[in-house]
């Protein structure tokens, strides 16, 4: 599964600690503008409770978790779409990812110097979009114009249909708004608008880094960028990076728990932050469970029996006949696939199944 979440956001508000914290790379942090320069690629395990449960059943040999990949792209600045700062190499690694987690600063730092010299993470918010705006604009009038001449030259339904969807865009990013408001008429549509690779129609979480008192429940910062993003429909998610990269250091699980309880936290930001980008991109797993290997599978949603079998091996798609499959839950409850057959827990599917997030499955194929 190649897609990948990029981190973005304007410099200094965090995105280089918070990456460090959930993957293995090491992006350089530092208290100056652009201090990342090339986008930094890190694959980090999905954090998944119902694997350990697997586990500890199957006693296998070895156990595979899922992976999601996070990039740490370049700070931001107004301009950007003007090519300021590094503004053309922004946008240029942004286009290449498929969701965003847009960090902001929500915490007052004396030590940590703000681009704009005061922490306003709704104006910093603005920032951003406005810049992904003007880009996207640029994108959509360009490609209007060619699809204006093709529609007029004949009767070519496909133009007019592109041009009608072009031409809602515009008028949203003319009022100021992002292309992910304007929805999709129909399946059509929206294998369109994903060809456009438009900034500012990927799907985004955003992430509000605070201090390390507020890492529970919030502060005033926080309420201020919910209130701001009320009509997008866009998770919200509260972590504290500075706080996080401390946890991270934390090798023994009870100290780890201990830490976490005194935050008022039951699970570390860092697991739910994996988590979300893992929803954020559309994607599921299913496990195969063993004596050999309990391992999590990603597909994305949607996706059906064959298409799952193939990302085990391309010639368990190719060859694909069926499939056999136990919900999570009655696995668990029953301990193994030879009791869930014999209570009649597993079915057999075809072709057509869309497979069910917690799917444990065996694939049978012939090549």
């Amino acid at each position: 599964m190649s897609l990948k979440c990029g981190i973005v956001g304007l410099p200094n508000v965090g995105k280089s600690t918070l990456f460090n914290c959930i993957s293995s790379g090491k992006a350089q942090s530092a208290n100056f503008p652009f201090c990342t320069i090339e986008p930094n690629l890190g694959s980090t395990n999905v954090p998944d409770k119902r694997l350990e449960v697997l586990s500890d059943i199957c006693k296998p040999q070895r156990t595979i978790p899922a992976t999601v990949d996070i990039v740490d792209i370049a700070g931001l600045v107004k301009g950007a779409s003007k090519g300021e700062g590094l503004g053309n190499q922004f946008l240029a690694n942004i286009r290449e990812t498929d969701a965003i987690l847009h960090v902001l600063r929500c915490f007052d730092d004396n030590n940590i110097v703000h681009v704009d010299g005061s922490v306003d993470p709704v104006r910093d918010k603005e920032v951003v979009d406005v810049e992904l705006q003007l880009k996207d604009l640029e994108t959509v009038e360009a490609r209007l114009a060619k699809v204006q001449k093709q529609a007029k030259i004949g009767a070519d339904k496909e133009a007019r249909k592109l041009m009608d969807l072009l031409e809602r865009y515009k008028e949203a990013l003319m009022q100021g708004k992002n292309c992910r408001s304007v929805e999709p008429a129909n399946e059509e549509e929206a294998a369109m608008a994903k060809d456009l690779y438009l900034l500012t129609n990927k799907r985004v979480m955003y992430v509000c880094n605070v201090d390390e008192a507020s890492a529970a429940k919030g502060n005033a910062y926080v309420e201020a960028v919910r209130q701001a993003t009320k009509d997008e429909n866009a998770e919200i998610l509260v972590i504290a990076a500075k706080t996080e990269s401390d946890i991270a250091e934390i090798e023994d699980y009870e100290e780890r728990k201990l830490f976490l309880d005194d935050l008022g936290l039951e699970e570390s930001g860092v697991t739910r932050l994996i988590q979300g980008a893992y929803r954020l991109l559309g994607l599921q797993t299913f496990f195969t469970a063993g004596a050999d290997e309990c391992r999590a599978w990603t597909i994305r949603k949607g996706d059906k029996a064959p298409k799952a079998a193939g990302t085990i091996h391309t010639d368990f798609e190719r060859g694909f006949i069926r499939a056999e499959v136990i919900k999570y839950q009655d696995f668990v409850e029953l301990k193994s696939e030879s009791a869930c057959r014999a209570a009649g827990k597993l079915s057999t599917e075809g072709k057509d199944y869309v497979v069910q997030d917690g799917d444990i499955m065996h694939f049978l194929f012939n090549v």
